[in-house]
């Protein structure tokens, strides 16, 4: 029975429906925390509409993805890393861009206001996530999560179980002056990863590498294509017990799922919302190398928005979503806190509602624009120029984090 429950809440759909159901609550007056303004809808999507056509003026938008990160201070990492990796067929090429995009993901969560990050190659300095993708795109390219130095551009196990707080602190630059949020969280993050690589031979093969996933739902897409809910779900069965958040249900591991009194749902997992922000994020992240590699991922929108500060912190700054309480974005939070778990509902079911009004106003269809082009074009950069304009930057609320959240 637990297994059918968990099975349920790793679900892209039970994601939706669950968020569906808070927002559904929320309308009708029965949040304790927020109430909801839908006619600053508009007022959100012109600002995206706005963000959307000065990133990208002929409307030719890329996924919202770590890539994108890897192209900071407008430089082709991408070009550099495929230098190296000349002359390798296109699955060696795959698993090397899929262990990159896999451990620089679990690096990005917030890295703090003060936190930068400066590239020696470059000359330039770079802050929040872009930061922290350079700085994990140079670790990944100098060897520092491979174990065998005559194979440097690779993730394994063995070198991620190694990996200890001094040694990621000194690749992300971190001194007194220069802090990063959740630096322990980080590493013990990657090192879990490293375990759960190490038993699960099926998946990660003998060395335990991130990128071996793509042996195995490659040769599934031969038999159908592989869709994104497919692909987020091979995740979350592999690597939901590697999160911190301590979260179980009848003894397994459910990661970045949070009660809620207004989730609804059935049996065991009822109450349960599911958000699994960064396994998502890291399901956007690989949709452009398996596309690479010949294996194109379908049915995009059966992933969802992102429920983190940006896309969040949109909402709040432009009404839609309004705190009952004043003192709300003054109080420091924690990720498990009640008010924080309906915010982040609220933000997948509001970015659902979002999305075709930015479509209207771009004039494109949803084959044309699916949600992964309207987080990056987008939401997520919308969010980001609001809370510059009103802030020094920083999101509305603050929330403790251990870095593998937010």
């Amino acid at each position: 029975m637990s297994s059918v429950a968990v099975a349920t809440l790793r679900q892209a759909d039970t994601i939706r429906e669950r968020c569906a159901n808070i927002l559904r609550a929320v309308g009708e007056g029965r949040s304790d925390h927020f109430t909801l303004d839908r006619a600053k809808l508009a007022d959100a999507a012109q600002r995206v509409e706005q963000v959307t056509r000065q990133h990208y003026p002929d409307l030719r938008i890329p996924y919202h993805s770590r890539w994108r990160h890897f192209e900071a201070g407008g430089i082709d990492r991408k070009a550099e890393l495929d230098a190296r990796l000349a002359g390798l067929d296109a699955a060696a090429q795959a698993h090397a861009h899929i262990d990159l995009t896999v451990v620089s993901v679990l690096l990005d969560a917030g890295a703090g206001a003060s936190w930068r990050y400066l590239e020696a190659e470059s000359g330039q300095a770079f802050g929040r996530s872009e930061g922290l993708g350079v700085a994990s795109f140079r670790g990944f390219m100098q060897g520092l999560f491979s174990s065998d130095p005559s194979q440097p551009l690779r993730v394994d196990a063995a070198a991620l179980l190694r990996l200890d707080a001094a040694t990621l602190a000194a690749m992300f630059q971190v001194r007194d002056d220069n802090p990063l949020v959740g630096l322990e969280g980080r590493t013990l993050l990657l090192r879990r990863l490293g375990e759960a690589m190490q038993v699960q031979h099926a998946s990660f093969g003998a060395v335990g590498r991130p990128g071996a996933l793509f042996d195995r739902l490659a040769l599934k897409s031969h038999q159908a294509p592989l869709g994104a809910p497919q692909l987020l779900q091979a995740l979350l069965d592999t690597l939901s017990g590697i999160w911190l958040a301590g979260n179980e249900l009848d003894g397994l591991p459910l990661g970045d799922c949070w009660r809620h009194p207004l989730a609804g749902g059935s049996g065991p997992s009822a109450g349960w919302v599911p958000f699994h922000k960064l396994s998502q994020w890291l399901c956007y992240s690989l949709l452009e190398p398996f596309a690479w590699a010949g294996v194109p991922v379908a049915r995009l929108d059966g992933l969802t928005g992102l429920p983190e500060y940006r896309n969040g912190g949109l909402l709040l700054d432009s009404g839609v979503i309004v705190p009952r309480d004043a003192g709300f974005s003054s109080r420091r939070h924690t990720t498990g806190d009640e008010a924080i778990v309906e915010w982040r509902a609220l933000t997948v079911a509001l970015i659902d509602e979002l999305a075709p009004l930015v479509r209207q106003r771009l004039g494109k269809t949803a084959a044309e624009m699916p949600l992964a082009c309207i987080l990056e074009g987008g939401t997520w950069a919308a969010g980001r120029a609001m809370a510059r304009d009103l802030r020094d930057g920083s999101p509305p609320l603050a929330i403790d984090s251990d870095g593998t959240v937010f």
